[in-house]
């Protein structure tokens, strides 16, 4: 009989992912020694949004530089919301960013009908100029990447003309291709020699976050933002509208002016499912809160085996997060497994699942477990509404709880394990596969791969326990069926769930990888 090989990786929201945000109250750094706000996000549809303004945002790169740590940044505007509604990877990324800017009034406006009101619009294409002055000023090394190598030119001699002490890394217009069909290692090897400081990719959305989500670990760069046709704007080729529009939020307006052809089915769109949705969120999590409501005193409570228990009161908005932040904050970085009981919350508002994001990045980075126990009915429509629910670890009672930390924890580590198995060896991912693990998957796939040549013309490989994949995930899975055609065996991808289907259908690989959902 041939021997099934299970190989396990982390599960979301236990040990997994290394380099999202977590702080020290007093100190904008995380535990991993990442930079971040000191400000409770307010999460709009789902993504996070940093409440900063122009000076913190870029006080805050500024420390991010100097820890020459990684960080990527999102400038998000209300088209990023629509996409990140039926993308799950760039809803996760957007989930993991270690800042998450405002870049459209619309989305301020939103903010205050939500309540938490972001002080303003922090739009990319004006954030890069204001970042190239300031590494003229100080000597940082900034690195273009994107744009055709026409316009990249002349934004970078543009640039040396206005400011002739900048020092630009270098830039790079790769071929135009399709993300998975990219050369990656070219990019990184230039990106990587340059020894830049901040990195300004314009391949626009979502290319650009999937591109950097699978790579920011490795350049060595401090600072990767996604800024769009911000190259453009740089040399030239496209102009920004009037001040007055900027400050009005008629920008888009001009831009409709420009590229009516592109532009106006894309509006159109996002219009409609952004109106809508907001209006959803407002009447789920602000008008129908509760008229009164008596909040007990929240308390963190210690039980045994060295388990924390936060326990929210009825309300977990603006108000309560103000108010207990840092006795929750502060008691997570104290125990190895934290659980926050949500049972007797009866309204949440887009501040408190900000909240709870943000808890979630710190446990994250801390290495320890974060689970949302006895989530009550408005919190678990509140996530739904968000599509959160499954970005936290979640579980009906303590001691479930505890027995669901358990087995996650028992499985983020490769495991081997041999089996009776019928005629063809089974191979089995589980957990999730992204950048942070993709390397050691991608060795032990090769490897039980190469134990199969001479011997089996197919390979299966079993996705039935694999919750999420990202894009470099995706990368593996290209390369095992290559490796293996080139030794003759076929590669058969099964069992997925709809999370990672979502993932592959949006790349169009479903013909390639032969997919069965069975």
């Amino acid at each position: 009989m041939a021997a099934e090989t299970t190989f396990q990786v982390a599960s979301p929201g236990v040990i997994q992912g290394g380099d999202a945000l977590t702080s020290d109250r007093g100190l904008p750094r995380a535990s991993n020694g990442a930079v971040e706000s000191n400000e409770t996000p307010i999460a709009i549809l789902g993504v996070p949004f940093d409440n900063i303004t122009f000076p913190q945002a870029i006080e805050l790169i500024e420390k991010m530089i100097a820890s020459r740590k990684p960080h990527y940044l999102a400038t998000a505007n209300v088209d990023f919301l629509v996409q990140a509604s039926h993308d799950v990877e760039l809803r996760r990324i957007l989930f993991d960013a270690h800042l998450v800017i405002c870049d459209g009034t619309p989305l301020v406006w939103a903010s205050r009908l939500l309540g938490n009101p972001l002080p303003e619009r922090v739009a990319g294409s004006d954030l890069v100029p204001l970042l190239i002055k300031l590494a003229a000023e100080k000597g940082y090394r900034p690195f273009f990447l994107g744009a055709t190598e026409e316009v990249a030119e002349k934004a970078v001699r543009l640039l040396k003309e206005k400011y002739p002490t900048l020092q630009i890394a270098g830039h790079y217009s790769p071929p135009f291709n399709r993300l998975l069909e990219m050369d990656h290692e070219e990019i990184r090897k230039r990106i990587q020699e340059s020894n830049a400081d901040m990195l300004f990719v314009g391949f626009g959305c979502p290319k650009q976050e999937k591109w950097i989500s699978m790579h920011y670990r490795s350049l060595g760069v401090p600072v990767s933002i996604g800024i769009g046709a911000t190259i453009d704007f740089l040399a030239g080729k496209v102009s920004r509208a009037p001040v007055w529009m900027q400050k009005t939020g008629t920008e888009w307006l001009f831009r409709l002016a420009q590229e009516p052809k592109r532009l106006f089915g894309r509006y159109a769109r996002d219009l409609q499912h952004f109106s809508g949705a907001i209006v959803s969120q407002w009447w789920n999590l602000k008008a129908c809160r509760p008229r009164s409501v008596n909040a007990p005193p929240v308390s963190a409570v210690d039980t045994e085996n060295n388990v924390l228990v936060l326990r929210a009161g009825e309300r977990l908005d603006m108000e309560a997060v103000h108010q207990h932040r840092d006795e929750w904050e502060d008691a997570l970085a104290q125990k190895a497994l934290c659980l926050f009981d949500l049972s007797r919350v009866t309204f949440i508002d887009s501040t408190g699942v900000g909240l709870l994001i943000r808890l979630q990045k710190r446990a994250r980075n801390l290495g320890r477990p974060f689970v949302l126990v006895k989530m009550s009915e408005p919190v678990q429509r509140a996530l739904a509404l968000m599509r959160l629910q499954d970005f936290f670890l979640s579980a009906p009672d303590l001691r479930s709880a505890e027995l669901i930390v358990r087995i996650n924890q028992s499985t983020r580590s490769v495991a081997w394990r041999n089996v009776p198995s019928a005629t063809v060896p089974a191979l089995s991912w589980s957990g999730e596969v992204t950048a942070a693990n993709v390397d050691d998957v991608w060795e032990a796939t090769r490897a039980h791969l190469f134990n199969a040549v001479g011997q089996r013309k197919e390979v299966s490989i079993d996705l039935s326990t694999l919750r999420f994949i990202d894009s470099s995930g995706l990368s593996v899975m290209i390369r095992a069926r290559k490796f293996a055609a080139q030794n003759n065996i076929t590669v058969r991808f099964s069992g997925m769930q709809p999370d990672v289907l979502n993932v592959v259908r949006l790349a169009r690989l479903d013909e390639f990888l032969s997919l069965s959902s069975k």
